[in-house]
């Protein structure tokens, strides 16, 4: 089990990795890349410790923790490898006729000193992640795991500790409370993935310091179903993207809105597409996640029973001593009831139905702008929901997938997060595009100077 970091220690190595960066080491190219297969290497060296840290915090199998977490930090890793030289690389740029004989560039510098703070759903690669991002920038980084998923977060502790000095990458670990004491200190730049209430927080702290964020955050992604889509492939792809992690996911399917027509149909092949990927009794799989604590289990358990239950339910079973919740559905719940107003972050879907396409847009647009936005349906009519929408990313005719492409940016908007990662976009978020103008002594043109003698025969040349 992991307890808090003490303050004087986060004090200790937050001064530390100022005056490591301070010094000028991360910045050498060679440097980066040299750090960026040390981890590489040290993921290989501790990935089974990962894997059995992973089922026991969250009974997640070996399968969907590499497809999940290990595969897309290596893949990752591996990008950043192959580019880093040419996104680091001096950029050229033409330079306006009022400035010549000057020469314009663009040079990448890191931003400094990071801080990355992680959520316990997919605790090690929404942690390391944006690790690759800060090393690959030249940054130090202090990384700060969740406390809900202590085994994991000790594995991750070790990793670190094992392949980099600490005055250039560490881990700290605690509750909220070390949390407020990280959020006190100064930093270059902060990376927080969580809940929008915790994007908040670290907003107002970092505004304290004028300290840039990237904010990736959740909220209630909807699925619009129209009456032309394929039911079946719908069902199953929606039914896969709400299993993966037992729901617990950022991007994971929140709602469904679906043309009143086919509203029991859907509901019918749903359920067969669960049993199809989990069997008849989930419970029994290795490939079905159980909620990470038991406050999760309560509050997700609550939507299906007892007073805050909205709509007729279907499925429903629980079982509180192992926190598993059955894949389930709510049918026409209020819109204003708490399963329909919290983020679920577990298997729990509700199921709304609309007369037009245009009712389930203004219910969409209504509310806070989603991470993720997914449309079942013609590709045409997919295409003008995007336009008349507004969400981090989207999806037609699937679920899930978007955040796999890291030549695509992955990244919230509004309530849902600011700012993007993966792929360059990694290296872009920790690092400071600087202007650059390199103007040669010998030749000084007059024109600029007071009392600007050539001023109109600068304004004709100007047009």
């Amino acid at each position: 089990m992991t307890g808090n970091t003490s303050p004087e220690r986060i004090s200790e190595l937050h001064r530390l990795q100022h005056e490591y960066f301070a010094s000028g080491v991360t910045r050498d190219l060679q440097f980066r890349k040299q750090m960026l297969r040390k981890l590489l290497a040290a993921i290989k060296q501790f990935e089974k410790p990962l894997y059995e840290a992973l089922r026991t915090d969250l009974h997640k199998s070996e399968q969907e923790a590499f497809l999940t977490e290990i595969s897309l930090v290596t893949g990752e890793i591996r990008n950043h490898l192959r580019h880093l030289g040419s996104w680091a690389r001096t950029k050229r740029k033409s330079t306006p006729m009022q400035m010549l004989p000057s020469r314009s560039r663009i040079v990448t510098e890191p931003l400094g000193s990071a801080l990355i703070i992680a959520p316990w759903n997919y605790p090690f690669q929404l942690l390391v992640n944006p690790l690759v991002g800060a090393i690959s920038a030249g940054c130090t980084a202090l990384l700060k795991p969740s406390p809900y998923v202590p085994h994991v977060s000790r594995v991750i502790g070790e990793m670190i500790a094992a392949a980099f000095d600490e005055r250039y990458i560490a881990v700290v670990q605690g509750n909220r409370v070390v949390n407020t004491q990280l959020l006190d200190l100064r930093w270059d730049i902060i990376f927080c993935t969580g809940s929008p209430a915790l994007g908040r927080v670290v907003m107002s702290a970092a505004a304290k310091h004028l300290t840039p964020v990237v904010l990736e955050l959740g909220g209630k992604s909807p699925c619009i179903i129209t009456a032309d889509a394929d039911l079946r492939l719908a069902a199953r792809r929606i039914a896969w993207g709400k299993a993966l992690n037992a729901g617990q996911t950022c991007i994971a399917p929140d709602y469904v809105l679906i043309d009143r027509k086919i509203r029991d149909a859907f509901v019918d092949e749903y359920f067969r597409q669960v049993h199809a990927l989990l069997g008849e009794d989930p419970r029994q799989t290795e490939h079905f996640v159980r909620m990470v604590s038991d406050d999760a289990f309560t509050r997700v358990a609550s939507y299906l029973s007892g007073p805050e239950a909205s709509g007729m339910v279907r499925g429903g079973r629980t079982d509180p001593t192992t926190r598993y919740i059955e894949p389930s559905v709510v049918l026409d719940p209020a819109p204003d009831s708490p399963v329909m107003t919290t983020e679920i972050f577990g298997p729990v879907l509700p199921v709304c139905t609309f007369d037009s396409l245009d009712d389930a847009l203004a219910f969409v647009n209504g509310r806070e702008k989603p991470l993720a936005l997914y449309f079942f349906g013609k590709a045409c009519d997919g295409k003008e929901v995007i336009r008349r929408t507004s969400s981090g990313g989207a999806c037609i005719n699937d679920t899930i997938m978007h955040i796999v492409n890291e030549k695509v940016p992955f990244g919230g908007v509004g309530n849902s997060g600011m700012g993007h990662y993966h792929g360059k976009l990694s290296f872009d978020a920790f690092t400071h595009e600087r202007a650059l103008v390199i103007t040669p002594r010998r030749l000084d043109l007059p024109f600029r100077y007071m009392p600007y003698k050539l001023y109109k025969l600068f304004r004709r040349l100007l047009g």
